[in-house]
């Protein structure tokens, strides 16, 4: 076959990706009938398209490029490692110099006790991993009944079949039997949503207490750990009330139950710090990472655990792994990948700078009228969309219409928003500049202003 590269036409390209590729969580009839859009190259917060089109990425990708596009040192990490040793496994009694570096220096940054990790190639594969350290760490002590794991509904936790399961996407769990046995739910901290007539503070502990309720009703004998995004991302970027995570706290501690805080999203300054878990002041038993690890550059993920879990696995042989865990070129990117946050105090420079001069301007998007409440938590915001502010009322129209619409004018004016529902949500690379977010902002605007004009043509301005 004759190879297609980025100069080719635009309908060439969208033809053969139709003909063969089938796209992750797409309507793929929908996709051909469309045509993709295909991206050619990318530097900094911008992408371009076949096209030619520039477009800002508020996005990161999928949550993941915080080191922004163009990083020419984790190229040249990558080829060097290749070069050196492209692949071994860390079966069969084996290390590499890579994968011994990065657990170290994630040992190193991970706050507590979490000084030891097991590596895969993805969250959806960490939150594997946490499936079965989880149930084989109480089977170890003695308590092998400690089954059930206890997530939230319209948590994200991957789209495996042990990952979707431990998630609350019941969209996902229509599809292919899930979620699978020992796994139950609870209520997402959606005041917003779903709050009524609670204040938030009252609402925040409301929700932590359905965690007790579910220990109870499952049997303290038989939970084994909850699990939960710090910030929820996927389902919304869902802020919870300061009450919440500090009640969870206090149940986890009082039943002894294991405490997973996924840090897919949340992990390596997306928040502000190092991991949300710092901070939302959380203190878990695992903490579950992949994303910006590596940026986006490499596939890499893994499970950082308590010395404790380590001591009592590692007293075992533990029947897992991946053909790359650890790979020895993705290591070394997010290796280099963690230099480069250091050295060069991105982290810091997203807390006291970006983060809030961000948030001034994305909170400025409440005065438009078709903008109930704006949430953000370091580099990752949402805006719920209303035709009614004060009574937080949602459309008439089936749930996600204001949303995609929003998303629509948002693609046409060169602006990567995704949406979840009704809500809008950004997450853009760290390394964003003041400049680019007025640019971020002012294209939301924009696209506002003509979803609202494309509602109230369509009649679904009215609750």
């Amino acid at each position: 076959m004759t190879l297609l590269t980025p100069n080719s036409p635009t309908a060439e390209l969208q033809a053969l990706d139709a003909a063969h590729h089938m796209h992750p969580f797409t309507h793929g009839q929908g996709l051909r009938d469309k045509g993709a859009r295909v991206i050619t190259r990318a530097e900094g917060v911008w992408l371009t398209d076949s096209e030619g089109n520039r477009i800002l990425d508020a996005m990161a990708g999928l949550w993941c490029v915080n080191l922004g596009y163009g990083r020419r040192e984790l190229a040249d990490v990558a080829a060097r490692q290749m070069m050196e040793l492209p692949f071994y496994n860390t079966f069969f009694q084996t290390t590499h110099v890579p994968a011994l570096n990065l657990a170290a220096k994630l040992a190193e940054l991970a706050p507590g006790d979490l000084n030891h990790v097991f590596f895969a190639s993805s969250g959806s594969e960490a939150n594997d991993t946490n499936l079965r350290l989880v149930r084989t760490y109480w089977a170890e002590k003695g308590q092998p009944e400690r089954q059930v794991i206890i997530s939230r509904w319209n948590g994200y936790h991957g789209s495996s079949v042990g990952s979707g399961s431990l998630g609350g996407m019941k969209g996902m769990h229509a599809q292919g039997g899930l979620p699978i046995p020992g796994i139950a739910h609870i209520d997402q901290p959606d005041w917003w949503g779903e709050g009524g007539e609670m204040t938030p503070e009252e609402f925040g502990r409301a929700r932590a207490r359905q965690l007790e309720e579910k220990i109870r009703e499952i049997g303290p004998e038989k939970a084994a750990a909850f699990i939960a995004e710090p910030v929820q991302g996927a389902g919304g970027v869902i802020v919870p009330p300061e009450t919440y995570w500090p009640e969870i706290r206090r149940i986890v501690d009082e039943y002894g139950i294991l405490l997973i805080a996924d840090e897919v999203i949340c992990g390596f300054g997306r928040t502000g710090n190092w991991f949300g878990s710092q901070t939302m002041d959380i203190r878990p038993d695992i903490m579950t990472i992949a994303k910006g690890l590596s940026s986006g550059y490499q596939p890499i993920g893994g499970s950082i655990v308590s010395d404790e879990i380590a001591a009592v696995i590692n007293g075992t042989e533990f029947n897992h792994g991946y053909t790359y865990s650890g790979h020895p070129v993705a290591s070394a990117v997010a290796l280099e990948n963690l230099r480069i946050l250091e050295e060069e105090q991105i982290v810091e420079t997203v807390r006291t700078r970006t983060a809030p001069y961000l948030k001034e301007r994305f909170e400025s998007l409440t005065a438009h009228p078709l903008v109930g409440e704006a949430r953000i938590v370091g580099m990752m915001g949402s805006i719920a969309l209303t035709p009614d502010k004060a009574r937080r009322a949602p459309f008439a129209a089936e749930a996600g219409t204001a949303g995609l619409i929003t998303r629509e004018r948002c693609f046409a004016n060169n602006l990567v928003m995704r949406h979840v529902g009704d809500r809008m949500i950004v997450s853009p690379p760290l390394v964003i500049s003041q400049g680019e977010i007025d640019t971020l902002i002012e294209r939301a605007w924009q696209s506002l202003d003509e979803a609202q004009a494309e509602l109230a043509a369509q009649g679904l301005l009215t609750a």
